[in-house]
């Protein structure tokens, strides 16, 4: 049975935190309430024999079509578990019919359809379960369902741009590396061959360049296992909250980068909070879901802490604008849907215009990428090239010399 860590508030407004063995992160939130806490978080302590390789078994295109789907059967006024059940006989890929036919079993247990989705947490996302328990809760499933597949959408299209845009960096990247690592492996050996025969002394860029290349022949086995280790390490350490935590800030840090991620962590915040806010979730359960949906624990603990604070009755935007994570028109915006009762639709502006500033910075990033690529591939290249001329002028001239 996992261990959950949780953050909470007692009822005198002290914080308390512990930990709990639950099956689900769910029932330990439940549990905490029931002791009287109003839970801040609650996150699964990672162990290395808890780590898993798997990724989630619904991709979120799947997603977003069974949201469509499912709001336009419940529309039409067909029963939740006929519509499930019939998405499930349909569906082509045998991960998602096995999670709907669960999902099936458990509604003619008599659960709900959250407390269905509540049992895959890595096919449906927390933000979107807990949209769908408010909806259920007010009788808008079909209008909630449509709302969340165009959120999905947005989310997907924002994610495609940002691979496309990194497409051709990373092309070029690779046919950059291919070009020095057949430089280094099969053409600089037999320059070197060729120069050793002559016995001639040669300038110290070409030296350099083949003792560059003899090192990394004779020893690309261990450089290999060392860079393959290095990406274990990555790996194991990235499941740990200080490891990733640490990165995080340092991204944050990095010149463009950092204002990419900034733009992108905000617009997920945003998006997924005006989401829950105008579904009808209550204010310290969207802050809840829409802070732990941002991928960057800076950003995550912040809003965290923000959330505390304004279930101590300090309000939203100003705890938000000390965080010195938002911009000013972010935290402004937040302000005036604060001051007018206009929060859903101000979170909304937000999200759409830091979408759109998103995909200004992703440009901007690839436009700043692809020369830098093309620059240091240009100076290694020209570097062989400079050295090979070198050694053969040198050549040239002691062969006339004698």
């Amino acid at each position: 049975m996992p261990k959950y860590v949780y953050e909470a508030i007692r009822p005198d407004g002290t914080t308390a935190s512990g930990s709990l063995k639950q099956r689900t992160r769910s029932t330990a939130r439940t549990e905490l309430e029931t002791r009287g806490l109003s839970v801040v978080s609650v996150t699964e302590k990672k162990t290395l024999g808890s780590i898993e390789i798997s990724k989630s078994r619904i991709k979120p295109v799947e997603l977003m079509y069974l949201s469509r789907q499912i709001a336009a059967f419940t529309r039409a006024g067909i029963p939740i578990l006929d519509a499930i059940s019939e998405l499930s006989e349909d569906s082509e890929r045998r991960a998602v019919k096995r999670v709907l036919a669960e999902v099936t079993q458990d509604l003619r247990s008599g659960l709900t359809l959250t407390e269905s989705f509540d049992k895959h947490p890595k096919d449906f996302p927390d933000f979107y379960r807990g949209i769908l328990s408010s909806a259920e809760l007010t009788g808008r499933l079909d209008l909630v369902l449509a709302q969340l597949s165009e959120y999905l959408e947005r989310d997907l299209a924002a994610r495609r741009k940002v691979r496309s845009a990194m497409i051709y960096p990373a092309f070029v990247a690779i046919m950059a590396l291919g070009t020095i690592g057949i430089l280094t492996v099969v053409v600089l050996p037999k320059f070197a061959e060729f120069f050793a025969s002559l016995d001639v002394p040669l300038p110290t860029s070409t030296q350099i360049m083949l003792d560059i290349s003899s090192f990394l022949g004779n020893w690309a086995w261990l450089i290999g296992l060392i860079l393959l280790a290095l990406g274990i390490a990555y790996f194991i350490a990235m499941k740990f909250r200080r490891p990733r935590k640490f990165r995080d800030r340092f991204m944050l840090r990095f010149p463009v980068i950092g204002v990419t991620i900034r733009y992108a962590m905000i617009e997920r915040f945003t998006r997924i909070l005006a989401s829950m806010v105008s579904a009808g979730v209550a204010i310290p359960e969207a802050m809840r879901v829409a802070s732990e949906s941002v991928t960057n624990l800076v950003y995550q603990d912040a809003l965290m802490g923000v959330r505390q604070r304004m279930i101590q009755g300090e309000g939203l935007a100003g705890p938000i604008a000390e965080t010195g994570l938002f911009p000013g028109m972010a935290t402004q915006m937040f302000r005036v849907g604060e001051s007018t009762g206009t929060l859903d639709n101000q979170l909304e502006v937000a999200a759409d215009y830091y979408s759109a500033e998103l995909g200004y910075k992703v440009d901007k990033l690839a436009s700043l990428l692809e020369p830098t690529v093309v620059v240091i591939m240009g100076t290694v290249v020209g570097f062989v090239a400079f050295a090979l001329v070198s050694a053969m002028y040198g050549i040239f001239q002691s062969t006339s010399l004698s």
